[in-house]
């Protein structure tokens, strides 16, 4: 027997269905009907900076009759998101449904004189990537840059909060020199920050030069107008810069760049979520419970830190989906193919699953507590990570000529390699070695807590 399913109309994306409440921001730019909103205004625009420039014995628009066509994008909404999916029914062309749309809408205004500037000498690769640009450029400074800001932030509040707290250091996995909790910390706020300066000074490049990137219409319409200022000016005034050569494509170089940014910032931000995953399983920070919260079906006990493991699965997904866009925006057939069209419209995906980890970390972040006890614990029985200090104290102690100790590294290989030694072990074997008495007297004022050389400062 066939089952044949009989469930309502359902969200194939978890971004919209399970996670829509948190990103949901993005929607507003880079869903469909924002990619939309956007080439009706790019559409509009043109069309002043024609009447602005009384290009082809057209008089300037008022300032109301400016107003009034602003608000065709400004006022977007669902009536213009109904009205593009039925023209684009007929027209199977999503680019001319927007010219369509704004056709009809000049006539509705009463400027139907100028109704033949609508979409003049573009392809439709004109207004596609000035559209991209702005919604890219929005959803970034609007949305994306300020949730890494929110988890930059709390990484520096924590990173100044435990920036005295001792801990035992793993290289390998392997008790290591101490360091602190706050300069660890201190680490992914710096490392992020540096990406972040690197993806907010991104460049967002549009292309407006026509079928080919020639200008070859415009000359034909008028040979004596400079179209590459006019496009120029035009693209600029909109906050974008200007790519002035190109195909019929604007070549996506620079979201190929940002796209390796925004990745480079996720796997920043993996690194995070499998470190303080790392510290909660070793008892370093207690997770604070949510009240009526279910950490497993049949363990009571348990708080899972299911808020950097979700972290980690989006920040796989959205990697794997900006690393296919940089990988095929890179190149196009000639003039152009439409693989870029598919691809493109899967960059809120990319970027909502890289929100939704950011999210996760943000929650996470705050619902740890540090747990000191537990860290100054593990420091009391790792005396043996103090064999770095003693023995470069001794090489020194021999460039001085106040020891005629002959490889002080292998003097302490052998007492700690593979062996706990404690603290009153250390003491005796500090007492007997031939230093001087203030260098001497150092070693035996360390402990493994402080042993932590400038952490402090650095997270500070």
């Amino acid at each position: 027997m066939t089952f044949q399913p009989s469930l309502p109309p359902q969200p194939l994306s978890p971004l919209d269905g399970r996670y829509r409440g948190a990103v949901t921001g993005l929607a507003d730019f880079l869903s469909e009907a924002g990619l939309n909103r956007a080439r009706v205004e790019v559409e509009v625009e043109w069309l002043i900076a024609l009447t602005d420039r009384s290009l082809f014995e057209t008089s300037p628009l008022s300032d109301a009759d400016k107003e009034r066509l602003r608000a065709l994008y400004r006022d977007f909404g669902q009536a213009e998101i109904d009205w593009l999916a039925e023209k684009e029914a007929v027209t199977r062309h999503d680019v001319k449904a927007i010219e369509y749309l704004v056709r009809d809408r000049l006539s509705t205004l009463g400027l139907d004189a100028i109704a033949e500037l609508t979409h003049f000498a573009c392809t439709s690769e004109d207004i596609n990537s000035v559209s991209y640009a702005l919604t890219v450029k929005r959803a970034v400074e609007s949305v994306w840059l300020p949730a890494l800001d929110s988890v930059i932030a709390k990484l520096r509040e924590l990173a100044v909060e435990h920036a005295d707290a001792a801990m035992l250091s793993r290289t390998h996995g392997q008790p290591a020199t101490p360091s602190t909790m706050g300069k660890e910390i201190a680490v992914f706020a710096w490392r992020l920050e540096r990406v972040r300066g690197q993806i907010a000074a991104s460049d967002y490049l549009a292309k407006f030069s026509g079928a080919t990137g020639t200008w070859s219409a415009h000359l034909s319409a008028d040979p004596d107008a400079d179209w590459p200022t006019i496009a120029r000016e035009y693209v600029e005034g909109l906050g974008l810069g200007f790519n002035v050569l190109t195909t019929q494509i604007e070549s996506h170089d620079w979201q190929v760049e940002l796209y390796d940014r925004v990745r480079h910032a996720g796997g920043i931000l993996h690194n995070l979520a499998t470190d303080i995953w790392t510290y909660i399983s070793l008892g370093y920070f207690a997770q604070i419970p949510v009240a009526g919260a279910t950490g497993s079906s049949t363990m009571p006990h348990k708080i899972n830190p299911i808020r950097f493991e979700n972290a980690e699965a989006n920040l796989e997904l959205s990697a794997a989906l900006l690393g296919s866009l940089s990988q095929t925006l890179v190149t196009s057939r000639l003039q152009r193919d439409l693989t870029d069209s598919t691809t493109q419209r899967n960059i809120g995906v990319a970027f909502g699953h890289s929100l939704l980890a950011l999210d996760n970390l943000r929650r996470g972040l705050n619902e740890i507590s540090l747990s000191r006890d537990v860290l100054l614990a593990d420091l009391d029985v790792n005396w043996e990570v103090l064999a770095e200090a003693i023995q470069t104290v001794i090489r020194a102690e021999v460039v001085a000529g106040r020891s005629s100790i002959t490889d002080p590294y292998a003097l302490l290989k052998e007492l700690t390699r593979g062996h706990r030694v404690g603290g009153a072990e250390l003491a005796e074997f500090v007492q007997g070695l031939e230093i001087g008495d203030a260098a001497k007297q150092r070693l035996l004022a360390l402990t493994p807590a402080t042993y932590t050389g400038i952490a402090e400062r650095l997270a500070r």
